[in-house]
């Protein structure tokens, strides 16, 4: 942890990388000034480290560019890109800059290089971010704190405050709305009370915000995994300060849903608790957590929530696109939503869990299974030794140990019955195909040759058309399913 002087002048930064160090030296060995800054010096003052690391520097991008071979500079802000040794290690460094006028709210109209440290930290959002350490005995890792808003202070004292006029900065960019979301909450830090206040007037500006600029907050503070507090509340104060209703009115609109479960709150609270149960490693399926309910929003009727899982996969998949996710992840989260409430017990053949895993998807089990826990843990439920979801993957993982699951597992193939039955290609062949499976998915044992070549002829004689869906299909049976309330 640094070391130095409570008022954050004299600092040592014992824990500074020999890779940062020597960004840093050659900067000042070239006659620059150079200086540690933004949230590397902000995690340094925490105890914590850096998740990056960043130097701000009067050097043009040219110069930092020249002096470093391989950096890369491929951006309007003046920020070289630098793969440091002994690595691998990545700094960012920054000239320099002054920033004015910002009519988008995103980006600054105008953006000049020079000006002093003082002039750069002034641009930035909060005070915490807003601290720089000057070098001058880079052996020793020695150097001066410049902390002209006191943000050292804020960082001690708990306390997350907008660098100047927080009405300004807002209106600067609207991002910063959700940025100070995340900063208290993965600090633990309070509004400042002029801070809070501009949140709340600002908030309908994060409407004009990119999906995509919203996704990645949502993910920040979805995957942060140090966090002093649950990103249920980074939420919940977002639904306080007027900002869930603008990026996410599906999740706000769970706000009053009732919940028949042993857990207290509505449906809101359910969903904000399955977040904090799953994995920070896997921020996606935490959103996907976040948002398995909101069918519920439109479904209740009699006490139940009838087709919410169904619903629901609908609006996930319109919101994810709205946040530009990628689309690997919108029909993810789209599969779980749909899938999450299935009803296991004990009864179930061991014909009807290969359904199950063939609906749901071999590839998609773990995370079905792990969110299934975290709306049991939401809930305030467990499920039960005997006929719970421990029972129901343990009988899956034989399953997909010992039997055919899929087309690929079949011994026979689309080539083999044109072959061995005078078919043409066409849809006649996958109509028999996905009979065999049917076959198969009843009784591993028919994976035969003969015995699938035979049933596939009998099929044929019941239907010499080969109508698919035709009188001798052998229509698929799901596994027996219970809508939950």
């Amino acid at each position: 942890m640094p070391t130095g002087s409570a008022d954050g002048r004299a600092l040592k930064l014992s824990e500074l990388p020999d890779a940062v160090v020597g960004v840093l030296s050659r900067l000042t060995d070239a006659g620059h000034q150079a200086a540690l800054v933004g949230g590397s010096l902000r995690d340094l003052l925490r105890g914590g480290p850096p998740g990056d690391w960043d130097i701000a520097t009067s050097a043009p991008p040219e110069e930092v560019a020249s002096l470093f071979p391989g950096a890369t500079w491929e951006n309007p802000f003046g920020t070289v890109t630098v793969r440091a040794n002994p690595g691998p290690v990545s700094v960012e460094v920054t000239t320099f800059r002054v920033e004015a006028g910002y009519r988008d709210q995103r980006r600054p109209d105008e953006v000049r290089w020079g000006g002093s440290l003082e002039e750069d930290l002034s641009r930035r959002d909060f005070t915490i971010n807003a601290i720089g350490w000057v070098p001058h005995d880079l052996g020793a890792r020695q150097g001066l704190l410049v902390d002209p808003y006191g943000g050292a202070a804020d960082l001690r004292d708990g306390v997350l405050r907008a660098v100047g006029d927080p009405s300004e900065r807002f209106a600067e960019d609207a991002l910063r709305l959700l940025r100070a979301v995340r900063f208290a909450t993965r600090f633990g830090l309070e509004l400042d009370a002029a801070t809070e206040q501009a949140l709340r007037r600002h908030a309908a500006a994060a409407a004009a915000l990119s999906g995509e600029r919203v996704r990645d907050e949502i993910l920040r503070i979805l995957g942060a995994r140090q966090a002093a507090e649950p990103p249920s509340r980074a939420f919940q104060l977002m639904e306080g300060l007027g900002l869930l209703a603008v990026v996410l009115p599906e999740l706000q609109a769970l706000r009053g849903v009732p919940q028949a479960k042993a857990r207290p709150g509505d449906a809101l609270d359910h969903s904000l608790h399955t977040a904090n149960a799953l994995t920070p490693a896997d921020p996606y399926l935490r959103l996907f957590g976040l948002l398995h309910d909101v069918g519920k929003a439109t479904t209740l009727g009699d006490g139940h929530f009838i087709g919410h899982e169904t619903e629901g996969a609908q609006v996930v998949e319109t919101i994810l696109r709205r946040l530009h996710v990628p689309r690997v992840e919108v029909a993810r989260g789209r599969h779980l939503v749909r899938h999450h409430m299935f009803a296991y017990a004990p009864a179930w053949s061991d014909a009807a869990v290969r359904r199950f895993i063939r609906r749901v998807g071999a590839s998609s089990l773990a995370d079905l299974f792990a969110l299934r826990r975290a709306d049991d843990v939401a809930s305030g439920v467990e499920e039960p030794q005997r006929g719970g979801l421990d029972e129901l993957r343990a009988r899956v993982g034989r399953e997909l140990a010992s039997s055919p699951l899929t087309a690929g597992q079949l011994v026979v193939r689309g080539d083999d019955l044109i072959r061995e039955l005078g078919l043409r290609p066409g849809p006649v062949v996958g109509r028999l195909l996905g009979e065999l499976m049917e076959a198969v998915l009843d009784d591993p044992a028919a994976n035969d040759r003969e015995a699938l070549l035979a049933l596939a002829r009998a099929s044929l004689a019941r239907d010499p058309e080969g109508v698919p869906g035709g009188a001798g299909t052998h229509q698929a049976r799901a596994a027996p399913h219970e809508p939950g309330p």
